[in-house]
């Protein structure tokens, strides 16, 4: 199974947290992560946004279909996102999920094995794979990317 964790693009400042917008240098950098993925993710791959407005801004700069769901909004635990993703799924799976930080961070500390949150950069995209091996499941981190990298 492919988890590919994309953190929201630079977004307004504002006090309605979900109605966020990201600002111009945040389009400019999801439309250059987009870029990125889109010629590297399989074309079946499930895209899955939270309901924040600077989050599905992020996935649409995509350009294909992707799921809203509430259990992605900001302040989402490590088993809701892991949840929603299906992880570990099984082979051949590919889920992209567009959050929020620090959520996605404990996400991807808990994958590898580390305490706490770990920092994705706005924009940033850290991609899992899990494969079995020796009877058991292994976690491999294929790629961390920030917008300003591409």
């Amino acid at each position: 199974m492919e988890l590919i964790l994309w953190r929201h693009a630079e977004a307004e400042d504002g006090l309605d947290d979900l109605a966020r917008e990201l600002t111009p240098r945040g389009r400019k950098q999801a439309a250059k992560m987009a870029a990125w993925l889109n010629t590297r993710l399989p074309e079946e791959c499930r895209v899955l946004a939270s309901p924040a407005a600077r989050a599905q801004q992020t996935a649409q700069a995509l350009g294909r279909g992707f799921e809203t769901l509430s259990q992605l909004a900001p302040g989402a635990s490590v088993q809701d996102i892991l949840s929603s993703a299906g992880w570990p799924g099984g082979n051949g799976e590919c889920v992209l999920i567009a959050g929020h930080q620090p959520d996605l961070g404990a996400v991807a500390a808990q994958l590898l094995g580390a305490r706490g949150s770990l920092s994705l950069r706005k924009g940033g995209v850290w991609w899992f794979s899990r494969r079995e091996r020796g009877g058991g499941n292994e976690v491999v981190l294929r790629a961390v990317i920030a917008p300003e990298l591409l």
